[in-house]
């Protein structure tokens, strides 16, 4: 095994030579066999252990182990306790969650802070075939069946051509010792269940299903590597405008392919959406209706889907006193001046008469029943109406902001004043009111 790991190192990661690497190790057969394989081929390598402490004194005799194998190659080693469980409880993770996120957390603080180039993990065939099963059971796109990336940023895995047997073989020729996590034993975790339940059925049914599975994985990824270079093609045609807020997606692009469901599932399958018949009826749907994801959504308006984050709720009023002359708003500051003289006007700047403010002046959000008298109209207008003769978009409507003075509206900020404040012949003294950005 040395030498085909050699070979393969020589052939696919010939990138790993010459740099500063740092190996993930938990004591185990395979990350233990990863450290003499990458020392024998003469890499420079560190070592990084995580203690959990999940399983009191074998967690512990891991970290013993560790740090005499450290000593016994002569090599560094980087040694980190967690409290997983506190983490688990604090984050509603569950452990296993937790102890991922603390790990890959502290090596990539430990590749930044100490110039590691490529942080080396030793997962291996039958670890890939298990992340497909796994994928498979649960539901996925094609992303999820085309196995573990062996490189992926900066985490390397140059174990994925090799088998757990071939590993053990190694380890038992070359009188390597290891250690065995009694937790692997235990079947309540899914993938201990397939590994020790599952797939071994599978060897039996199919003697050589390692070697037949890296030859569906590299078909796989060359279907997703076609649908990846489509989608790109398709998205250039239908994405109309991106701006901080939103993107924004022509319908009538989705509605042009045979398999519409697949293309919104390609495009929106990397924001949290799980409802896909409902995003395919949004294609139909009356402006106005929405899909929501955890962290996202989106909007039929019209003849477009918008995609949006989720908009947070406010942190309330911002009020603004006689005294203050500009004030940072989420959208902007707005910029108090007095002048003498009314100039040209614009979507971002207004002028009012001082003397009919009632202050401090409050900015908010819409609220229902709004009604303000819009500048060069006579009487009255509600606000949600004013929205629609303006044909704004849900998302459009929930980032608008309303300066007032006591309940009266002054500015429909970005789009209209108020025709109440307007500066008359007999007005004394002129605010102007702008947003800088």
């Amino acid at each position: 095994m040395l030498e085909g790991f050699k070979k393969h190192i020589e052939n696919h990661f010939h990138f790993l030579k010459e740099k500063k690497l740092l190996i993930a190790i938990s004591g185990g057969i395979d990350s233990v066999v990863l450290t003499h394989l990458c020392d024998k081929a003469g890499l420079n390598i560190t070592l990084a252990h995580c203690n959990f402490n999940l399983r009191g004194k074998e967690s512990d005799a891991d970290e013993s182990f560790v740090k005499q194998l450290a000593d016994k190659l002569n090599l560094e080693v980087f040694i980190q306790h967690f409290d997983t469980e506190k983490y688990a409880k604090d984050e509603k993770r569950s452990i296993q969650m937790a102890a991922r996120e603390l790990r890959y957390n502290w090596f990539n603080e430990l590749s930044e802070q100490l110039g590691f180039d490529y942080i080396l993990t030793a997962h291996h065939a039958d670890d890939n075939l298990e992340t497909f099963l796994i994928n498979f059971t649960r539901g996925t796109g094609i992303e999820g069946l085309t196995g573990i990336p062996e490189v992926n940023q900066k985490f390397v895995r140059p174990l994925l051509k090799f088998s757990s047997a071939q590993i053990h073989v190694f380890a038992e020729e070359n009188q390597i010792a290891w250690r065995d996590d009694s937790s692997n034993a235990s079947v309540k975790y899914l993938r201990n269940k397939l590994r020790h339940e599952v797939i071994p059925i599978l060897k039996e049914i199919n003697p050589s299903l390692l070697n037949s599975f890296e030859n569906t994985l590299h078909n796989l990824q060359g279907a997703s590597d076609i649908i990846d270079e489509s989608i790109n093609d398709f998205l250039s045609k239908t994405i109309e405008n991106i701006d901080d807020t939103t993107v924004k997606f022509k319908i009538s692009e989705f509605k042009k392919k045979a398999q519409p469901k697949a293309f919104l599932y390609e495009t929106f399958k990397d924001f949290g959406f799980t409802a896909w018949d409902d995003i395919l009826n949004l294609l139909d749907a009356e402006t106005g209706k929405q899909v929501l994801s955890n962290t996202y959504r989106l909007i039929k308006n019209r003849d477009h889907l918008l995609l949006s984050d989720i908009a947070q709720d406010a942190t309330g009023n911002i009020s603004i006193s006689e005294e203050e002359q500009s004030k940072k708003t989420p959208f902007g500051t707005l910029v108090f001046s007095q002048v003498d003289a009314v100039l040209e006007t614009s979507l971002e700047v207004i002028y009012v008469d001082q003397n009919l403010l009632n202050y401090p002046l409050t900015l908010r959000k819409k609220q229902e029943g709004d009604v303000f008298y819009p500048l060069g109209m006579t009487g009255k207008k509600k606000l949600s109406k004013y929205f629609k003769d303006e044909k704004m978009s849900l998302l459009d409507k929930e980032n608008v902001w309303l300066l007032c003075s006591g309940d009266a509206i002054v500015w429909v900020v970005n789009k209209r004043a108020d025709n109440r404040f307007k500066v008359t012949s007999k007005t004394t003294s002129i605010l102007k009111i702008e947003i800088k950005n």
